[in-house]
């Protein structure tokens, strides 16, 4: 899902212009601009920086702009450095560092580098280079921890009785594999018990955790406990949902009294099922779409659980109330896994003998699954200039194999269908072509040009029934054995 925010763009384009008024001078700001003759010193001698890529034409830096130079400011008291390069006139750097678009972001430690995936917000640059500052695990002192606590949105602490323990060890290798996420401490004390605490600066402000030290189930209670019991989705928090691996409850609203109206009575539901279901805000109105995207009609309010690993949906009942009894044995029922996901799906169609077959949800099961046949199938969207492009050469296919028994040509509208739930894959992009083989189903995704050649040099691989699959003759190679037997006729 892309989110669009033009408020942000707006506020962010704002701050710029006010901090351009105020900060009129380039020696004012704590950005340190490197060119050619800096920047390799400027690696040596920092031991952590990160240094921004940029054109001063590309809006997302412009928008950047001033959250990078706040940034600045605050980490300063750290001594932590963040500096920018004018691709434009630095271009020998960025080619170098192979940079391939606005605004890319590095971390360095001095030469080494690794790409910068936190938000583009202040606060969230100042958190991200904070925790690389650190170890992955911090060692603290009793009087130590509530300073430490404090020192970021989400900090884990914990204590166990030996740095030698099964427990000390899963917690470690948690701490390294998510150092760039969240920041980690531990004390070490004999006498003690193994435990584990995650402060945060949302909702009760602290979690404890009972779970058993294994890294799966430490990994769990981070994951659960570090996203805020009901918040507003937006293009900064999305992928933190996503990432979380729990199911995302979406309230959609259509305004600002129907949020104030229903909010409540949907957070007292959250925190029943805090863990196995995240629950956000929507707004309906800037995400409409999205809305439709899930399987909801676009009437606010609206409730819908999508799970975000294999992209089921299932919408709540738009006739019955949010916050409801209904609504609470809905939520009830997704969690005990006997609630059933929606299938959107077109009318099967009454004829379907064209070369391409139709494929839509209803049909799924009867066309591609048919253990006879290899089905080659394209997931489209109508507005998708690649798919038009394809269109005539998909259907020459279609029309070359018509009679080829055991193979069919298939395509689906994916913005009006879904694929079944265990289908073994989802649809990142369009288009998207597999190939559901004969007998055991098994999916393999086509990535070959979209050349008629190309398809059939596939399918004559790939397919179960492949070897009945005719292959175009190579009339280049065949002129030229023409041409060479004919000059050796002349000689």
């Amino acid at each position: 899902m892309k989110f669009l925010s033009a408020a942000v763009s707006f506020l962010a384009a704002s701050a710029a212009l006010v901090a351009a008024k105020d900060q009129p001078q380039e020696d004012a700001s704590d950005v340190v601009t490197l060119d050619k003759d800096t920047f390799a010193s400027f690696l040596k001698t920092e031991p952590l920086s990160l240094v921004e890529f940029y054109a001063p034409w590309c809006g997302h830096c412009k928008a950047l702009a001033p959250e990078y130079e706040v940034a600045a400011t605050t980490l300063k008291e750290q001594n932590i450095k963040l500096a920018k390069v004018d691709c434009t006139t630095e271009a020998d750097i960025c080619e170098e560092q192979k940079v391939q678009g606005y605004p890319t972001l590095k971390v360095f430690r001095h030469a080494d580098s690794i790409p910068y995936k936190g938000p583009r917000k202040s606060d969230g640059i100042v958190s991200f280079m904070k925790k690389q500052a650190l170890p992955a695990l911090s060692v603290l002192e009793a009087d130590g921890v509530k300073e430490f606590a404090a020192s970021d949105r989400i900090v884990l602490v914990a204590n166990f009785k030996s740095k030698t323990s099964d427990a000390y060890k899963a917690y470690e290798a948690v701490a390294e594999a998510h150092r760039n996420e969240y920041l980690f401490g531990v004390t070490i004390d004999a006498k003690g018990e193994d435990s584990l605490t995650l402060y945060k600066t949302f909702d009760e402000g602290k979690d404890e955790f009972d779970g058993k030290f294994t890294s799966e189930d430490i990994l769990s209670f981070v994951k659960a406990n570090s996203i805020p019991l009901m918040d507003e989705i937006s293009p900064e928090n999305y992928a933190s949902y996503v990432e979380s691996g729990v199911p995302l409850g979406y309230l959609f609203y259509g305004s600002k009294e129907q949020r104030e109206e229903f909010g409540p009575a949907v957070e007292k539901l959250a925190k029943k099922h805090k863990g196995k279901v995240s629950f956000v805000y929507c707004d309906g109105a800037k995400f409409g779409g999205h809305a439709k995207n899930l399987n909801l009609k676009g009437e606010w309010p609206g409730f819908v659980i999508q799970n975000t690993q294999d992209h089921t949906k299932y919408p709540f009942d738009e006739s019955l109330t949010i916050g409801g009894d209904e609504f609470a044995k809905y939520l009830d029922d997704f969690v005990s896994g006997t609630l059933e996901p929606s299938l959107k799906s077109q009318e099967i169609p009454e004829t379907n003998d064209e070369p391409v077959k139709v494929v839509v949800g209803k049909n799924y099961q009867d066309i591609v699954l048919n253990e006879a046949n290899d089905v080659l199938i394209e997931f489209y969207a109508p507005w998708c200039g690649h798919c038009k492009k394809l269109a005539p050469i998909y259907d020459e296919l279609a029309e070359k194999l018509k009679d080829v028994k055991g193979i069919v040509i298939a395509k689906m509208d994916a913005t009006e269908n879904d694929i079944p739930p265990g289908a073994g894959f989802t649809i990142e992009a369009f288009p998207t072509i597999k190939l559901v083989k004969a007998k055991d189903n098994t999916v393999v995704p086509y990535e070959g040009s979209r050349t008629l050649d190309s398809f059939l040099e596939f399918l004559h691989q790939s397919a179960v029934h492949g070897s009945s699959v005719p292959l175009e003759p190579e009339e280049e190679e065949e002129d030229d054995a023409k041409t060479d037997s004919k000059e050796h006729d002349e000689l």
